[in-house]
């Protein structure tokens, strides 16, 4: 919920698959290939350097002049008396699961976005970026009890199934549900650990709400075998709430006033917000995946574009 005016389809609150998909012509920038810019937060930083993708093989053959004798097969070569080698071929494509956060825990922001707008546009981003680089892309788009998983597949078509899921998800999020959840975090986690089995791109774009240690052992397991990169997206207001102020909220319907003179509301608050974090990043240097900070008072390329080391976004 924001604390500014808003009115109808304001695109701060909610977007559509018409906006997501203009996306694709602004962010063309952006890549997630292996070869980043120097500045990137995907440069190689905690062991997170991309992988790209993976070898497929494709024959064993005998050792010719100029084979690189790390190809070499030592077994076959000791048994046959010759030696020989294994050749391998780049994978045409890969795939990209993209699992796209739109619980009610997202429907909040102070300043200028809700959370939830800010992963559906990174998602959308990343979607089109995935099929611009020629590989398959596909999610699990997942809220309180609903969710829609999308097989990979390199097709435009699939790219708009994946986005219009996205503005769906987005557009039923209001002030006034209450719904009983019977989908958690670790729930699509462990989906995902059964489609991505090796050499996968997986993005969560979440506020890592219901974080626990059975996260930690799905997370390991994603990035053991594939590429896992995290945008954590949070609002200022974990960090700037100070006891003895009353702030009110609105999704522009509705409101409801939050009071911090109430004892220790304010500190346990940010020190929720500050363990989410600080758990998230001793998983980011334990297991080598890196985490892209995403933040609701930035419109969402400006801040991928400067994370990513472009210019063209706002410092």
């Amino acid at each position: 919920m924001a604390k500014t005016a808003t009115y109808p389809n304001d695109p701060r609150i909610h977007v559509d698959a018409q906006h997501l998909l203009r996306l694709g012509a602004k962010s063309r920038a952006l890549s997630l290939l292996p070869k980043q810019p120097a500045r990137s937060i995907l440069n190689g930083r905690h062991a997170s350097r991309l992988r790209g993708r993976g070898l497929n093989f494709e024959e064993l053959r005998g050792y010719l002049p100029g084979d690189d004798i790390r190809t070499i097969d030592w077994k076959v070569t000791a048994r046959t008396g010759k030696p020989h080698v294994r050749v391998y071929t780049e994978e045409r494509d890969r795939p990209a699961l993209l699992l796209v956060d739109q619980r009610v825990s997202m429907f909040f922001g102070t300043e200028v976005y809700m959370k939830s707008v800010i992963a559906a546009e990174a998602a959308a981003i990343a979607a089109h970026r995935v099929l611009s680089q020629g590989d398959r892309v596909g999610g699990i788009v997942f809220g309180d009890t609903d969710l829609a998983e999308h097989c990979p597949q390199r097709r435009a078509s699939a790219l708009t199934r994946f986005i219009s899921s996205v503005a769906a998800m987005n557009s039923g999020l209001n002030a006034s549900l209450r719904p009983e959840p019977t989908i958690n975090l670790n729930d699509v986690l462990k989906q995902a650990v059964s489609i991505a089995h090796t050499n996968a791109l997986i993005c969560v774009f979440s506020d890592f709400d219901g974080l626990d240690e059975a996260s930690e052992r799905l997370l390991s397991r994603l990035a053991q075998s594939n590429d896992l990169i995290l945008f954590n997206i949070s609002d200022p207001s974990a960090h700037q709430l100070t006891s003895g102020l009353k702030v009110t909220v609105s999704d522009g319907t509705k409101q409801i006033q939050l009071d911090s003179f109430k004892p220790d509301l304010a500190s346990r608050i940010k020190a929720a917000m500050d363990d989410r974090l600080a758990q998230l990043r001793l998983w980011s240097r334990r297991y080598g995946f890196p985490i892209v900070p995403l933040t609701t008072s930035e419109p969402t390329l400006d801040q991928l574009l400067k994370l990513f080391g472009h210019p063209g976004g706002r410092a």
